[in-house]
């Protein structure tokens, strides 16, 4: 065979080889991130120029749901594309069962290099990677833990930080000539939004605005938009949430307290609940994050907070007043989390580039659920409304998917693994309840004929942390109903085209009783389909 033959066929075999060789997938979900606080969302608070680049550069999702908002229940349908009531983790204090099939377990026996760093939340250990190091339970924003392939130390820097740092140094450490999987998963902006000490002031001179619904009386509502515990006004603290403690009343804390405590108040027990606004248990909650920082990191926080603490003194505000000031300092320390983790989405993509596996790599950014920044005078999510309801979605592989494109077809959190699998070419499971994307991204973004008419979902998790009664619903592209149980039992309907911030219930209302027969059938099939019962 001649020189030209042989150059040829060498050119032919590593087109091929490039040709077959599976993506890398870098799946990266953060805590409580807000649709409404990106800017290729449309956020009027912030700019999210990395995650946007995801977004410009691939697909965008503007209709991806929940099917439970709230940390641990969500990480589980998305490792496992179950259900809540099939995956076993219907709340935050359920172990998951890591013997179950997940999408990184059959990456792996698909021959990818499997990793998860960052945030885990599932109470039993990581199983199906070969790299672990994830932060217990809820995690702490400084020099926090990580247990690492299941040796615990503590770590000095920002959390957000680190997880980063470890994300690319675990990817510079693996075989090049295979793929890998990375679920990088960062705390941030989770309640109790503590930035990254360059970040303290970022938003010091900023007014964000009022969400219109701030001062939401719920008058078209029934009793559990009324009897939740999640309001600005009532029900954020004062040190935990608002950083009101002054350096004297901390260092004086600091040496009487007893910090043998949980730290994050969401893992209070049940009975411990009635006792969670009390002022010592407030204080106790935050000193054990204050006492991780080193004395010169607190003289840094001490002083980034000064102003505000003098202003809530001098300013002596009640009634709407107070509650718009609160409002503001929420969103400060929200979005000045949010900071930190485009930051280093961006410290991801100048590796990638470096490195010149970016194209070869699918970039999936999502939240764990949505977040209420101020609607119906809300923090927190766990409502099926929209706030809380809606996920962001955006990915970037320019290999299947064309830049720049949007779609509204109504996904699920149970699609991911699914999508993930389908891109890497391997089979989905049957069990497995979600649906792949990829169908979308080979029709730039319309919904297939064929695709689902409504999302799913159902909150378990009452009584508990926020009081926010048990509920399960459908939405389709017009409508929303819920279904409110357990202590109650009241519906609520909302026209999404007419009342898209979900303030008039029109449940039982005489122009909408034929809908409302619909929904109710679509309701029962989706419920069949999924293997629910209908709860009462």
């Amino acid at each position: 065979m001649n020189t030209f033959f042989k150059m040829l066929l060498f050119f032919i075999t590593i087109s091929g080889f490039a040709q077959s060789k599976k993506p890398n997938i870098i799946f990266i979900m953060t805590d409580d991130h807000a649709t409404n606080a990106i800017s290729s969302y449309g956020s009027v608070f912030n700019e999210t120029p990395n995650i946007d680049r995801i977004a410009n550069e691939g697909i965008r999702f503007n209709n991806t749901y929940v099917t439970n908002s709230i940390c641990a229940p969500s990480r589980a349908a998305i490792l496992t594309g179950k259900l809540s009531h099939v995956n076993g983790v219907k709340g935050n204090i359920d172990i998951f069962d890591g013997s179950q099939v997940t999408f990184p377990k059959l990456l792996k026996s698909a021959g990818y290099q499997t990793a998860i760093i960052g945030k885990w939340h599932l109470a039993s250990n990581p199983t199906g990677f070969d790299y672990w190091s994830v932060l217990p339970g809820q995690g702490d924003y400084y020099n926090p833990d990580f247990i690492e392939m299941g040796v615990t130390h503590r770590e000095q820097g920002y959390v957000t930080d680190l997880i980063t740092d470890k994300a690319l140094s675990w990817i510079s450490s693996i075989d090049k000539e295979k793929p890998f999987c990375l679920i990088y998963q960062q705390k941030a902006p989770h309640r109790n939004w503590m930035p990254a000490l360059r970040h303290l002031a970022l938003y010091d001179d900023v007014k964000f605005p009022l969400p219109e619904s701030l001062f939401d009386d719920y008058s078209n509502r029934g009793k559990a938009a009324k009897e939740q515990e999640m309001e600005i006004e009532n029900h954020l603290y004062d040190l935990w949430d608002l950083k009101l403690g002054s350096p004297q009343e901390l260092e004086e804390g600091l040496a009487n307290i007893n910090l043998n405590e949980t730290t994050n108040p969401e893992e209070l027990k049940e009975k411990d609940i009635i006792e969670a606004n009390d002022k010592t248990q407030d204080l106790n909650k935050f000193l054990k994050v204050y006492k991780r920082l080193t004395p010169e990191q607190r003289k840094l926080w001490n002083k980034a907070y000064a102003k505000r603490q003098l202003e809530f003194r001098t300013l002596n505000l009640k009634g709407k007043a107070l509650v718009e000031w609160k409002y503001q300092q929420y969103m400060k320390d929200y979005l000045a989390c949010i900071a930190s983790v485009d930051e280093n989405i961006g410290r991801l993509f100048d590796y990638l580039e470096t490195e010149n596996i970016l194209d070869d790599t699918m970039i999936v950014y999502t939240s764990d659920q949505g977040f209420f920044l101020g609607e119906h005078g809300w923090f927190d999510k766990r409502f099926m409304y929209e706030e809380s309801y809606q996920m962001p979605l955006v990915i970037r592989y320019p290999k299947k998917i064309k830049a720049g494109i949007k779609s509204s077809a109504l996904s699920m959190n149970i699609d991911f693994g699914p999508t993930i699998l389908d891109i890497a070419g391997v089979e989905v499971p049957v069990e497995m309840q979600g649906k792949s994307l990829k169908p979308i991204f080979e029709n730039d973004g319309k919904t297939p004929d064929n695709w689902r008419k409504a999302t799913y979902y159902h909150y378990y998790d009452y009584p508990s942390w926020h009081s926010v009664k048990r509920h399960y619903g459908i939405r389709t592209n017009d409508f929303k109903l819920i279904h409110f149980y357990n202590d109650i039992d009241e519906w609520e309907l909302y026209d999404m085209n007419k009342d898209p911030k979900e303030m008039i219930n029109v449940y039982g209302k005489k122009e909408y009783k034929k809908i409302q027969k619909e929904l109710k059938n679509i309701l029962t099939d989706v419920q069949k389909k999924y293997g629910e019962v209908q709860c009462k």
